[in-house]
């Protein structure tokens, strides 16, 4: 058996057990103590029996004629069953008088007054004129084990329908008593992994209220440290623009005006370092923004139309890096998604397709009704074990293509910041090589 592992289940499980098991040893208890009272009673009832026939049989006896002293058997006026039977006897043991189902072999030789057991019967002996007359009267045990049976099974009866009452009832009250911790753990699971604003505990039984505050106080750790370090480099990026892009114009003014031809190399050198980290702070940025900005819109966008855009664009800038093929549904996909944060999404999936992908077959950019969004590009297939580190920041390929290995981390941030889920595949699919992305876009509109 498993044993469950909420906590609501565990308290009902076990208190209805608990509560089960009161119930059956108060039930035991009872019935040993009515079988004790029943059994009292069936004795008073064979006493009290005995008492009263054993005069009635010494008149009979003693009315009789010395020539009618043989056995006789009292006759009854209509068939009934005979719970109790008797025989009276003298003081040699013979049988002067019997019920008229009375079998004298269960009748044992009177040994004294008071009662006796067989194995058949309960005995009640009585004697009188001095020991000369005697009474038995026997009882089946057979009948006081029926009685107590059925008493048994009407006192089950009712606690076949208590006991799984009680179960219900003591689970409904443990719901109802954890409703607040129930609505706690679902705060907690249904918000984002950028979400780390604090969780309402005002209401929490006041053990888990200590909890609740330490969740609070490590979130609120947790977001002064992420945006310190989202603060950190989205202002590096921001401040390093500015003398990048002097330096750069001074890089191109050098080019332009040197006659030098080792100094124009050397120019253009400092020209490509400067736009490489001009790029490098341009996805920094872009990082930054998506690690610890808002990632949803008050309103659902048409993301189609948004894509259309995106690849109009990317397709009118990518000169030769190769052409892309979009494949839109006809009808609207909406979602909530921020527009611009879809845009840094796509263009980065997009660009790293083009960039890494092969120029003799188009990247194929594919959007389905239900928000699955796929963009797929040829070349070498990536081997599973590097696949895996890929959404890492700064993590690359096997490729001699530029970049910073920083494209597809930002995506990854996005793609959790919006409820996403984003899964690399390689080869791509119905292919032996290639690369593909595949991104369920989340908080459908």
């Amino acid at each position: 058996m498993i044993a469950p592992t909420s906590l609501q289940w565990r308290l009902s499980l076990w208190l209805g057990l608990a509560i089960a098991l009161v119930w059956a040893l108060a039930a035991a208890v009872t019935a040993q103590n009515l079988r004790h009272e029943m059994e009292e009673v069936f004795d008073s009832a064979l006493a009290e029996t005995g008492q009263r026939l054993l005069p009635l049989a010494v008149r009979d006896i003693i009315g009789r004629d010395s020539d009618d002293a043989a056995s006789q058997s009292v006759a009854t006026m209509r068939e009934h069953d005979e719970h109790f039977t008797y025989v009276v006897r003298n003081a040699e043991g013979q049988v002067l008088l019997r019920s008229h189902r009375a079998d004298p072999a269960i009748f044992p030789p009177f040994s004294g007054m008071g009662f006796s057991d067989t194995p058949t019967h309960r005995l009640y002996s009585d004697a009188a004129l001095q020991g000369t007359i005697t009474i038995t009267v026997a009882e089946p045990q057979i009948r006081r084990r029926a009685v107590a049976w059925e008493v048994l099974v009407g006192l089950a009866r009712p606690l076949a329908l208590i006991v799984p009452i009680s179960l219900i009832g003591v689970w409904a009250v443990i719901r109802l008593s954890t409703m607040s911790l129930r609505r706690f753990r679902s705060e907690i699971e249904l918000r984002g992994a950028g979400d780390l604003t604090a969780v309402a505990a005002d209401d929490l039984p006041s053990e888990i209220r200590p909890v609740a505050r330490a969740v609070n106080q490590l979130l609120e750790r947790l977001r002064r440290t992420l945006e310190a370090e989202r603060s950190f480099a989205a202002n590096s990026a921001h401040e390093l623009r500015t003398p990048v892009a002097a330096a750069l114009a001074q890089a191109q003014r050098l080019i332009v005006e040197t006659t030098d031809a080792a100094a124009r190399n050397r120019a253009r050198d400092i020209e490509t370092a400067l736009r490489r980290l001009s790029a490098l702070s341009e996805k920094l940025m872009q990082l930054a923004r998506a690690e610890g900005g808002s990632l949803h819109g008050a309103e659902p966008v048409d993301i189609g139309a948004l894509l259309r855009l995106i690849v109009d664009e990317l397709t009118a800038n990518a000169g030769a890096a190769g052409p892309i093929e979009l494949a839109l549904p006809d009808a609207p996909v909406l979602s909530r998604i921020d527009p611009d944060a879809f845009a840094i999404l796509m263009r980065n999936l997009i660009e790293n397709a083009l960039k890494h992908g092969s120029q003799a077959e188009p990247v194929c950019v594919t959007l389905s009704m239900d928000g699955l969004l796929r963009i797929a590009n040829a070349g070498p297939a990536v081997p599973q074990d590097l696949l895996a580190r890929l959404l890492d920041p700064f993590e690359r390929g096997r490729t001699q293509a530029k970049g910073a290995g920083l494209g597809l981390a930002i995506a990854k941030a996005i793609a959790a910041g919006t409820g996403s889920s984003l899964e690399l595949i390689s080869p791509r699919e119905g292919h032996e090589d290639g690369f593909e992305v595949r991104l369920r876009i989340g908080r459908l509109g």
